[in-house]
C-alpha cells in the first residue's frame, strides 16, 4: 500500500513539474497558426478600446494572452506582408509599395520565406487568404514555402472583367482559378476562408502545423456575410469586424476542441492602418495619428494579440517595441529551427517578449520606411520624424506641424504625436538621426530585388484594358510662377498637367556647393525630380513604377540657370551655355502626377531613390513649367 502511495505521489509530482517546466519554456515543436488582417487600426476591437465593434473572442484571447501594444507592421499591403514573410524591412527585398494583377514582379522566390524554414522543419504549411506578393505563379504561395494555397491573391478592389465583361476576382487553389468571384460572392470569403483553416486544422492535428491566415476583410469594399450584414451598432465595417471575430473564435474553439490549444501558439494582427479616408467605411486608429499609407504611428502601429495558453502569461501586456519583421526569427526559434547566414535580415527574435521572460526589446531602433524612402525612427521611447508627413492614404487634410522634418517626439508620454520636443532634446535628435544614415546607407548597400517574370498575364482570360483618354487634369488655381517661392507646395491639380505631353523646367540657382532638391513632382509610380547631388544636377523622369531615367550636369560652382526638358524619346538637361546632355526615355508620362508639385523639396516618396532627402541649400528664382504642344 506504501509502495503504490508512493509511486502515485511521485507521478502527480512529475506530471506538476513537466507542467511547470512547460509553462516556463516550451517544449517540441509548437503549432503556429498566423491570422493577418487588412486595413484594421489599433481602435477597432475591444482589447485596444472599440466601444463600437463587439469582438467577444478577440476579448478572450486577450484576457488569455498577451497585447503586443507596441507592435509594427509597414504602411501598405504588399510591404507589410514581405516584412511578415522574410523578416526584412519592405525595400530591402524590393517590395516598397502594392502589387497589381499580371503584373512582372514579386516577392523573389530565392528569399527564404517562413513558410520555407517551417516546412523544411518538418511543418505542414498552408496559406488561406489574401497573398498580394504577386499573382503570377512564380511567385504564389506554393512557390514560397506552403504545401497549399485558397484564397484571393490580391486587393478586393482589383477586379478585372471578364470575356463577357463581368468585373471578378479570382479565388484561387494552389495554382490554378477555381472560381471566378462578383462582388456579392466576396460575402463568403472570411467564411470559406474560416472553414478552410479549420480543415487544415483538423487534417494536421497529429503533427507540427502552420497555419497562415491573411483576412480579405477589412479592405474596402466591404463585404460582410449575409448572417453578419445589419447586425452590428457600427454599419457595415462593424458588421464585418464582428464576422472577422466570429472567424477568430472558429479557430481558437477548434485548437480547444483538438487539445491543441496548449502547444499552438496563435498571434494576431493587422498589415497596416485603417483607412480612414474612407470615411465609415474604414476604420479607427484609436488614440493614434494617422492613417493607412503613412508613417505615422496610426498608420503602423497594430492592435496585436499573442495566445498560447499554459506558456504565454494570460492577460499580459508588453509594449516593447517589435513587429512584423521579427515574426520570422521568432517562429523559426521556437520551432527550433536556425537562421541562415546568407543574406542580410532585419527582423529579431521575440520570443523571450512572448514568453514574459523579459519586457525589454532585442531592437535598438524600429525604421518606418515609407516606400523606399526612411521616414521616421524610434528608439525606446522616443521618435524623430525625419520628414515631412501625411495624414494617410487619401487624407486631404495637411496639419502645419506635419509639414516640418526633423519633429521629435515621446511616445511614452505622448502617443498621439502632438507636441515637437526636439528643441528640448538636441541630444537625442542626434542619436536618433545617426541611426538613421547608418539604417539608410545600409539599406543601400544591402538591398535584393524583387522577382521578376517576362510576359506576365491574368490569372484568367480578361479583356484588354483599352485605357481611357486623360482627361485635362482639373487645375483649380494654376500656379503663379512670379509668386513661387522655396518651400512651397502646391497641389497636384494646380500644377501644369504634363500627363502625354513633352514640357520644359526652367529656373536659376544660386549656393556655393549646391545640395538638395529642386522641385519634385511625383513619386515611386510616375513623376519628375531635379536636384543637386555630389557637385551635380540632376533630372530624373519616371515614367513608370520600374521605369526611371537620368541625366546630370557638372554644376557651376555659384550657381547657374538650368534647362531641363522632355519629349517623346529623351530627356535633356543643361545649364547657363553648356552643352546639353541627353538620354532615352521610353516615352512620355502616361498620366498626371497625384503628389503635390514641391519646391526645394520633396514631402511625398521620392521619384528617384538616388535623390537626397535634405531641403535645397541655397536660392532658386524664375522657375516655371511649360507644357508644349503636340507629343515631340
Amino acid at each position: 500500500m506504501k509502495r503504490r502511495l508512493l509511486l502515485t505521489v511521485t507521478t502527480i509530482l512529475a506530471i506538476v513539474f513537466v507542467t511547470t517546466a512547460r509553462a516556463a519554456d516550451p517544449v517540441g515543436k509548437p503549432n503556429l497558426v498566423l491570422i493577418f488582417i487588412d486595413d484594421m487600426g489599433y481602435g477597432d476591437i475591444g482589447p485596444y478600446g472599440s466601444k463600437l465593434n463587439r469582438t467577444p473572442h478577440l476579448d478572450r484571447m486577450a484576457k488569455e494572452g498577451m497585447k503586443l501594444t507596441s507592435f509594427y507592421a509597414a504602411p501598405v499591403c504588399s510591404a507589410s506582408r514581405a516584412q511578415l514573410m522574410t523578416g526584412c524591412y519592405a525595400p530591402r527585398v524590393g517590395v516598397p509599395g502594392v502589387f497589381f494583377p499580371a503584373g512582372k514582379n514579386g516577392l523573389n522566390p530565392g528569399e527564404h520565406t517562413v513558410a520555407d524554414y517551417l516546412r523544411e522543419s518538418g511543418y505542414a504549411t498552408m496559406c488561406v487568404g489574401k497573398w498580394h506578393l504577386g499573382d503570377q505563379r512564380e511567385f504564389l504561395p506554393t512557390r514560397q514555402g506552403f504545401d497549399g494555397y485558397f484564397g484571393i491573391p490580391y486587393s478586393n478592389d482589383m477586379q478585372r472583367s471578364t470575356l463577357d465583361g463581368r468585373r471578378v476576382h479570382p479565388l484561387v487553389r494552389d495554382e490554378k482559378v477555381a472560381e471566378l468571384l462578383e462582388d456579392e460572392g466576396q460575402r463568403r470569403v472570411t467564411r470559406e476562408y474560416t472553414e478552410e483553416g479549420v480543415r487544415f486544422i483538423k487534417a494536421n492535428k497529429d503533427k507540427p502545423f502552420f497555419l497562415y491566415l491573411p483576412h480579405t476583410a477589412m479592405h474596402v469594399p466591404l463585404f460582410p456575410h449575409k448572417d453578419f450584414a445589419g447586425k452590428s451598432k457600427n454599419g457595415t465595417y462593424g458588421d464585418w469586424v464582428e464576422e472577422v471575430d466570429w472567424s477568430v473564435g472558429q479557430i481558437l474553439d477548434t485548437l480547444r476542441e483538438l487539445k491543441l490549444e496548449k502547444n499552438t501558439l496563435v498571434i494576431f494582427t493587422s498589415d497596416n492602418g485603417p483607412w480612414a479616408s474612407k470615411g465609415k467605411n474604414g476604420g479607427v486608429s484609436g488614440p493614434l495619428r494617422g492613417s493607412k499609407g503613412c508613417t505615422l504611428e496610426g498608420g503602423v502601429r497594430e492592435p496585436t494579440i499573442a495566445w498560447w495558453p499554459g506558456t504565454v502569461e494570460a492577460g499580459s501586456v508588453c509594449d516593447a517595441v517589435s513587429g512584423t519583421t521579427d515574426v520570422l526569427p521568432t517562429i523559426v526559434s521556437l520551432a527550433g529551427g536556425k537562421l541562415k547566414t546568407d543574406r542580410k535580415i532585419d527582423g529579431k527574435d521575440i520570443s523571450q517578449v512572448i514568453l514574459g521572460k523579459t519586457t525589454q526589446s532585442p531592437h535598438e531602433a524600429w525604421y518606418y520606411f515609407r516606400g523606399t524612402k526612411l521616414e521616421a525612427v524610434r528608439s525606446g521611447p522616443w521618435k524623430l520624424a525625419l520628414s515631412a508627413q501625411s495624414l494617410g492614404m487619401g487624407m486631404r487634410e495637411r496639419p502645419a506641424d506635419l509639414t516640418k522634418p526633423m519633429r521629435l517626439y515621446n511616445l511614452d508620454k505622448e502617443i498621439g504625436e502632438a507636441t515637437n520636443l526636439a528643441d528640448k532634446n538636441p541630444e537625442i535628435v542626434a542619436r536618433l538621426k545617426a541611426l538613421a544614415d547608418k539604417m539608410a546607407a545600409d539599406m543601400a548597400a544591402n538591398r535584393r530585388p524583387a522577382g521578376s517574370v517576362q510576359n506576365p498575364v491574368t490569372l484568367y482570360p480578361t479583356q484588354p484594358r483599352n485605357r481611357r483618354p486623360k482627361k485635362p487634369v482639373a487645375s483649380g488655381k494654376p500656379i503663379n510662377w512670379k509668386k513661387v517661392k522655396l518651400g512651397d507646395t502646391f497641389t497636384a491639380s494646380a500644377s501644369p498637367a504634363i500627363a502625354g505631353k513633352p514640357f520644359t523646367i526652367t529656373c536659376s540657382y544660386q549656393a556655393k556647393k549646391p545640395n538638395g532638391v529642386i522641385v519634385g513632382h511625383g513619386g515611386s509610380a510616375v513623376g519628375y525630380s531635379l536636384y543637386a547631388k555630389d557637385g551635380r544636377i540632376v533630372f530624373a523622369l519616371r515614367t513608370s513604377g520600374d521605369q526611371i531615367a537620368r541625366v546630370s550636369i557638372a554644376a557651376p560652382e555659384n550657381g547657374g540657370a538650368i534647362r531641363a526638358s522632355v519629349v517623346k524619346g529623351s530627356i535633356a538637361i543643361t545649364i547657363d551655355d553648356a552643352k546639353q546632355v541627353t538620354a532615352k526615355v521610353p516615352g512620355l508620362m502616361a498620366r498626371h502626377p497625384q503628389e503635390g508639385f514641391c519646391v526645394g523639396h520633396d514631402d511625398a516618396n521620392p521619384v528617384d531613390e538616388q535623390s537626397p532627402r535634405g531641403k535645397f541649400n541655397g536660392k532658386i528664382s524664375g522657375l516655371r513649367v511649360v507644357v508644349h504642344k503636340g507629343k515631340e
